[in-house]
């Protein structure tokens, strides 16, 4: 994490508001990139006058919904290509194939907005969206407004709080954790779920 947050000082000090792109667009394609170290720091350099706040907040936004779509793609190649793969076919089996393009037409448009403004959750969104073949207008616009609304609240983070930026990393590490935490049991919960309805079958 310590070397992490210190490549993404690096990387905007280096090449400014195209670096707080660029950094937002590999956290939105599924790397590690934590978005509570770029937006803050950003946000305490525009207190410095080093940035301006709103262009600050548009890179990382824009930066979110290009890595986003990225993401968003790849998932709906990796279900193209999947019968050319045994282990795709499994993962990606018709019947959850179809479980989940329901679901996203059900509540994609929920699950979009508010897991862009969720720890974890966020970055890996895009995959099951693409995988569901949600509507990518529709996704597009979603994942603006929700990035938007992240990007504008953590860059007010680091205006507001000013050299003590970094403080709010912790708090958010520790959310991860519980996430990470829930999502564990939960897939946990389903696959012995899973297992159980095949054996009693």
């Amino acid at each position: 994490m310590e070397f992490l947050s210190n490549l993404v000082i690096e990387t905007i000090r280096l090449l400014g508001y195209p670096g707080v792109f660029i950094l937002m667009t590999l956290e939105s394609v599924n790397i590690p990139i934590p978005s509570e170290v770029v937006m803050p720091f950003s946000g305490f350099l525009a207190l410095q006058g080093t940035f301006n706040f709103w262009a600050v907040a548009f890179a990382g936004t824009l930066g979110n919904v290009a890595g986003s779509l990225l993401s968003y793609y790849l998932a709906e190649w990796i279900v193209s290509i999947r019968n050319k793969y045994s282990f795709l076919r499994v993962i990606l089996s018709e019947k959850h194939l179809e479980k989940t393009n329901e679901w996203f037409r059900k509540y994609g448009a929920f699950s979009i907005f508010f897991g862009r403004v969720v720890p974890v959750i966020r970055t890996f969104i895009s995959l099951p969206a693409g995988i569901g073949k949600m509507n990518v207008v529709k996704f597009t616009s979603l994942t603006l407004l929700g990035s938007l609304i992240w990007s504008v609240f953590l860059t007010y983070v680091g205006l507001f709080l000013g050299s003590n930026w970094d403080i709010i990393g912790s708090y958010f590490r520790q959310a991860d954790y519980v996430i990470v935490a829930l999502i564990v049991v939960a897939a946990l919960y389903f696959v012995l779920k899973r297992k159980k309805s095949q054996a009693q079958g």
